[in-house]
């Protein structure tokens, strides 16, 4: 077990997946509902959102290999996308876009597959990490579960959060949740980055 590398795995996709930027639309997407409503609707949206994200991470690299995209390019341009993402969450454009999805979902509407599971938990940039990090697991299949158990994890981590999203969200405020949004975007930029260096050592490309 690699211990470096599913902390590495952790912190990646909990920036990508952002729990935390994710709780308030939450609270907005499930406003007026009963207390058993929201869980069953948090409970089914992170469900969904593992089946997603597990189908994605086992069979995207044999998807990319049908259509002829090698996995370092696939990193390199997966790195730039997460880069882009990165940009969003600190200049706000990530939150912004969520909250006009947020504003045309109706009262009666169930938001648990969409928008809760597909965009918000996987996303494009979930499903692209999820593809990159199946490809640097050394430890075979052992490590590919292992690594499906983090990303578990960390949509464990949005369900806890949905559990306790109204008091969280009284605590935190707008500029708190701000705050963290702008530090988890200057990681995930920092994590992008790492991304393009390995896709292009990965294709044989030497620095200068």
């Amino acid at each position: 077990m690699d211990w470096g590398y599913l902390v590495t795995a952790f912190v990646t996709l909990f920036v990508i997946i952002e729990p935390i930027g994710i709780t308030p639309l939450f609270i907005a997407l499930t406003r007026g509902m009963t207390p058993t409503r929201r869980r069953v609707i948090g409970a089914r949206a992170c469900l969904v959102a593992i089946g997603i994200l597990t189908a994605f991470g086992l069979l995207g690299e044999a998807i990319l290999h049908f259509v002829g995209i090698s996995i370092p390019a696939f990193r390199i341009s997966g790195g730039i996308l997460l880069f882009l993402t990165a940009l969003d969450m600190l200049f706000e454009r990530r939150t912004q876009r969520r909250e006009g999805q947020v504003a045309h979902e109706e009262e009666d509407h169930d938001p648990s597959v969409f928008p809760l599971a597909m965009p918000l938990l996987a996303g494009p940039g979930a499903l692209t990490t999820m593809i990159l990090l199946v490809g640097q697991v050394k430890d075979g299949w052992v490590g590919v579960i292992e690594l499906h158990l983090v990303m578990v994890a960390v949509v464990g981590c949005a369900f806890v959060l949905f559990q306790f999203a109204a008091p969280l969200d009284r605590v935190l405020g707008r500029t708190g949740n701000n705050v963290i949004t702008r530090l988890l975007g200057m990681l995930l930029a920092a994590l992008s980055v790492q991304f393009v260096i390995d896709g292009i050592k990965a294709s044989g490309m030497m620095f200068g």
